[in-house]
């Protein structure tokens, strides 16, 4: 099956939250409420209930005021960090190249949420349970493009095979010039997910330019989790040579406790 991408225009988006609103229908999650902390962006963040998040932020540039709005979510890395690190195998990748997420087997360790280099996942109190995006693997598996981009009203979330998309991408950075670039393909493992930027990724606020796994994830993970297993295995192997050489440990028999005659 052929790798999927959603290819997100920033240039093109109103920030109308067509796409938000989407995600919470298809995926029926319930309304939060929120504060107002002096912006249009609402929720303030993703949460565990909201897996799209359209961000508002301004920027000042010498005498005039702009806009930048950019889609929040899961990027569905291809080497994604949060399906190393999930120890029950609730995060596993789809045949889309996608990244969903099995809420029966969760068990809510949080591993996945301190491993994301993006901060995505979000966890629940209440079911003990990590959310984030799946790009709608329902309406995937049943041959339909994501809720968000369904709903997109200017055609900046697109959605389609992953070479095609790229190709895209790169024409449309070709056409607006000036500082756009490609964000997402380039990366070490590439996403799922990629961005037309107009600005260098750097002014772009939660979007980091070199993204990157925590070190102390990468130090448990590769160093002293294998460790770890390779004491436990010792233990193991130490107390089945000692079955083979000695046999099994039987109590003492009556008179040959130790000091006994």
């Amino acid at each position: 099956m052929a790798e999927k991408v959603k290819l997100i225009d920033v240039s093109k988006c109103t920030g109308c939250r067509g796409c938000q609103l989407a995600c919470k229908q298809w995926n029926q999650q319930p309304a939060r409420q929120t504060e107002n902390y002096g912006t249009y962006q609402n929720p303030p963040d993703l949460q565990w209930n909201t897996w799209t998040l359209i961000r508002f932020q301004e920027v000042a540039e010498k005498d005039k005021l702009k806009w930048l709005f950019r889609k929040d979510g899961c990027m569905h890395c291809t080497d994604a960090a949060c399906v190393k690190v999930c120890p029950s195998g609730a995060l596993h990748y789809t045949d889309f190249g996608t990244v969903a997420i099995n809420h029966s087997v969760c068990i809510g360790c949080k591993e996945c949420v301190s491993a994301c280099p993006f901060n995505i996942p979000r966890y629940d109190r209440v079911t003990d349970k990590v959310y984030k995006c799946d790009l709608c693997l329902s309406r995937l598996e049943a041959d339909l493009i994501p809720a968000c981009a369904k709903a997109c009203p200017t055609g900046a979330i697109t959605f389609g095979d992953k070479d095609k998309m790229i190709k895209k991408a790169y024409a449309r950075v070709k056409e607006l010039g000036g500082d756009a670039s490609v964000y997402g393909d380039k990366f070490v493992s590439g996403t799922h997910v990629i961005y037309v930027l107009q600005e260098r990724p750097k002014v772009y606020q939660n979007l980091p330019s070199k993204p990157s796994v925590p070190f102390s994830v990468i130090v448990w993970k590769d160093i002293l989790k294998p460790l770890s297993l390779l004491a436990a295995g010792g233990v193991i192997g130490g107390s089945f040579v000692h079955y083979i050489l000695h046999g099994p440990k039987l109590p003492d028999e009556p008179g040959q406790e130790k000091g006994g005659e």
